[in-house]
């Protein structure tokens, strides 16, 4: 995968899950990792041990839901590499209960970082993609995004319909210049199965995710792929689920 050496590459929801899996992959094949997230102290040891074995990595405190922290996150990396050839918009928040629940909060909690989130990083992204005449975004939604998970999962499903809206806007109006994919992923090891409140849907989602989760390495090997494709060929759409999965 020569095309992802050295390539500059942010990734929010760096601090644990798909998020760290990327990074650690990424880094691995020569990448330039920025990562982004709320934990510093989980960043600082993700970053730490991607150094000891001689890859490059930064790492940067940023709630993804206060637009100055993206904005100043992505005008520093820049700065200081030069460039950014890639944005990885993975930070995301699963909250499910029925709609009749009217867990507003979750709702308002869900938006804010599964799709301000991700408009925070285009805008703070791409007037940079822009200068330099080059770009990658890449977004991370959900098979929830394909297919509505009623009756406990509405609002998240509503957040990465949003997600795939988005992404493909940027495809379309950027077309020439950015490239944009978005990945589904299905059941996939992560803390996001630990997100909800209501108890029910709690407990079948942990249910779901042991019986069926795969490890978060296989979002990273197919953010991968995406990225290392030759600059005149875009990978725009790549889902993936556990073989067993239905939904």
């Amino acid at each position: 995968m020569e095309n992802i050496r050295n390539k500059v590459v942010v990734i929010t929801g760096a601090s644990s899950g798909i998020g760290e899996a990327i990074v650690r992959k990424l880094a691995a094949e020569g990448a330039v990792v920025a990562l982004a997230a709320r934990r510093k102290e989980r960043l600082a040891r993700i970053a730490g041990e991607i150094a000891a074995t001689g890859g490059k990595a930064t790492y940067h405190e940023v709630d993804v839901t206060v637009e100055k922290q993206v904005r100043d996150m992505i005008d520093e990396v820049a700065a200081n590499e030069g460039r950014l050839d890639v944005l990885v918009g993975n930070a995301g928040v699963m909250s499910m209960a029925p709609l009749s629940e009217t867990k507003v909060r979750e709702w308002d909690n869900m938006i804010d970082v599964n799709i301000k989130g991700i408009l925070y990083g285009i805008a703070a992204a791409w007037p940079v993609f822009e200068k330099q005449g080059h770009g990658h975004f890449i977004n991370v939604s959900s098979v929830a995004g394909l297919k509505v998970a009623a009756p406990n999962g509405v609002v998240y499903s509503a957040t990465k319909y949003a997600v795939r809206a988005l992404t493909e806007g940027i495809r379309v109006e950027s077309a020439g210049k950015f490239r944009a994919t978005i990945i589904s992923p299905g059941y996939i090891e992560s803390e996001l199965m630990y997100g909800s409140s209501h108890a029910a849907t709690r407990e079948a989602i942990i249910s779901a995710y042991r019986k069926y989760a795969i490890p978060a390495d296989t979002v990273a090997d197919a953010v991968a792929y995406a990225i290392s494709q030759p600059e005149n060929a875009s990978v725009n759409e790549i889902v993936l689920r556990a073989t067993a999965q239905e939904f």
